[in-house]
């Protein structure tokens, strides 16, 4: 048994004795379907606290060679597949954590010499074991491995935790980086001696571009787990367990660590007559809790937020203070308990690269900051306890105000849907107050500013500028999202130094509610004038004005 070749089964065997285990040894009857196949690159992500390390140790237990392995499956739940112990105890494991190679006599290396440092330790291990073999280079770990392949008919399983460390502890270094990804790609990609590569971390592999180095490896991340989905945490069924066995409150604990929504595959249905009928399969969902913290709050009966401030957390306070097309905006909103649509394609897997927010906003579903619904492509904050590190992340006057603005412009919608005129007026004034007079030199700064002060609007309506009525333009429509069928289509017409009422006249005049016919006795206008010249004696005096009517 070594530390990096064949660790064997104590890293496991302390979390199976440990008083709290769930059983999630069948992820290896998954696993088995593509061991020494074209499918046998596999990378799973998720989050600090979900289990990845003791994955990792589980599988080097169950692959690996060693006397004791058997007694440590056949009675679990992998014990109950067929043929699960069909690569049972079969081959020659390689377990890295790359956080381990970092330093060395407590400096810290370069990437490079990082990548040299763990072949060092690797290949002396390998060599050491079938020292009967004449090896070229005993320093190259591509050429140990395939000397002791070709020579003894080994093969090897390669388990990687933490391979995205890197990405997360090099952040700047884009040429290491890419050093690192091509060293993984030129010692796994097409290799004989790999039966099964198996790589965890938080991050998805690295993109560059549209593409990556490591493109043979089938990903699954918390926002397409697919088959690996019930083991990317504790599942409800098994959270209620839990709670009867030690006597908690489950409905507690669910509003605590609950709210990771993912989905499974679509089994295959040889059941043709039904898929024509359109009887389709689908995907089972699940529904999965963070399993540190249900383990902490189950031994416990305390819950709260069991966090541990990593770098993660750091993450979660520099990246949400940033301002990308309204990031923190979008925040507050989600910290209100609302649901935000995000196109998750272009983030590129990394702590640096941001072009958007969608982004940033990516990044936080993997680090487990965020839910995401994969059916509406939407992201929500999960439970209390991430709600509680986004409070956290939140308190300082900046923060304070946004969520003022943000309270106001709820405000300002619920007024407009009671056709409170005078409010609409004076909140909108209140918001130009703070914007300055600079966005309302136009009609079309002020088409900016009023979307501005309807932002809360966006979690029940889309917003459809200069919408082509036939007969003219309106120039702000909010049409209701399908998850509030009940709210009021929303016309607003603007006017610039004219009236409120000319505003209403122009909606009624070109009937642009007819382009609404869906909406039919369900449509509230709103003609909003700004008159920047508008006489200040009178210290009640408003820039806007409002008119509201049915249609």
């Amino acid at each position: 048994m070594g530390t990096y070749l064949n660790p064997g089964v104590d890293g496991f065997c302390k979390a199976i004795n440990s008083e709290i285990y769930v059983d999630k040894t069948a992820l290896i009857s998954c696993l088995n379907k593509v061991v020494d196949t074209e499918q046998r690159y596999v990378c799973i992500s998720r989050p600090r606290r979900f289990g990845k390390s003791i994955t990792a140790n589980m599988l080097c237990s169950y692959y690996g060679a060693a006397d004791e392995n058997r007694g440590i499956f056949e009675y679990r739940e992998l014990g109950k597949t067929d043929n699960w112990d069909k690569y049972l105890g079969k081959f020659n494991v390689v377990k890295l954590v790359m956080t381990s190679f970092m330093k060395k006599k407590g400096i810290r290396l370069s990437i490079s010499d990082m990548l040299l440092y763990m072949q060092e330790l690797v290949c002396r291990e390998i060599v050491e074991q079938f020292n009967n073999i004449d090896y070229f280079d005993q320093s190259d770990l591509i050429q140990v491995m395939e000397t002791v392949y070709q020579k003894e008919h080994v093969s090897f399983v390669v388990v990687i935790d933490e391979w995205d460390a890197v990405f997360r502890e090099y952040k700047e270094d884009h040429d290491g980086q890419k050093l690192y990804l091509d060293f993984l790609r030129d010692w796994l990609k097409d290799k004989n001696y790999i039966s099964l590569a198996y790589m965890t971390g938080i991050l998805p592999i690295k993109k560059y571009g549209k593409h990556s180095s490591l493109n043979m490896f089938d990903e699954y991340s918390m926002i397409s787990p697919l088959q690996f989905a019930r083991y990317t945490g504790f599942t409800e069924d098994e959270v209620k367990k839990l709670c009867d066995k030690y006597g908690r409150n489950f409905d507690e604990i669910k509003k605590w660590y609950d709210g990771y929504e993912v989905s499974d595959i679509i089994e295959p249905d040889p059941d043709y007559e039904k898929q024509s009928s359109g009887n389709l399969p689908q995907a089972v969902k699940w529904s999965l809790y963070s399993p540190l913290s249900v383990v902490k709050a189950v031994q416990s009966g305390i819950n709260q937020n069991y966090w541990n401030k990593t770098e993660t957390y750091a993450a979660l306070s520099e990246y949400i203070a940033r301002n990308y097309d309204g990031l923190r905006e979008d925040i507050a909103i989600l910290m209100d308990g609302n649901y935000l649509p995000i196109h998750t394609g272009s983030y590129q897997n990394d702590m640096t690269t941001f072009n958007s927010k969608d982004d940033i906003l990516t990044l936080l579903i993997h680090l487990g900051y965020l839910g995401y619904d994969l059916d509406n492509k939407t992201v929500f904050i999960p439970n209390n306890e991430v709600l509680d590190e986004f409070k956290a992340s939140t308190q300082n006057n900046d923060w304070s105000y946004l969520f003022k603005v943000l309270d106001n412009s709820m405000k300002l919608l619920k007024a407009t849907w009671a056709e409170d005129e005078v409010l609409v007026a004076s909140l909108i004034e209140a918001a130009h107050d703070k914007t300055g007079n600079k966005t309302y030199n136009s009609e079309a700064a002020l088409s900016y500013a009023i979307q501005l002060a309807y932002y809360s609007a966006q979690n029940y309506y889309t917003l459809i500028q200069e919408l082509d009525t036939g007969k003219g333009y309106a120039d702000l429509v909010y049409i209701h999202s399908p998850d509030y069928p009940d709210k009021p289509a929303l016309l607003i017409e603007l006017k610039y130094e004219q009236y409120a009422t000319t505003a209403i006249d122009q909606i009624k005049e070109k009937n642009y509610p007819a382009n609404l016919e869906h909406y039919k006795g369900n449509i509230i206008m709103v003609g909003i004038n700004y008159d920047k010249d508008v006489s200040s004696i009178n210290t009640a005096y408003k820039h806007h004005s409002c008119k509201i009517e049915r249609a």
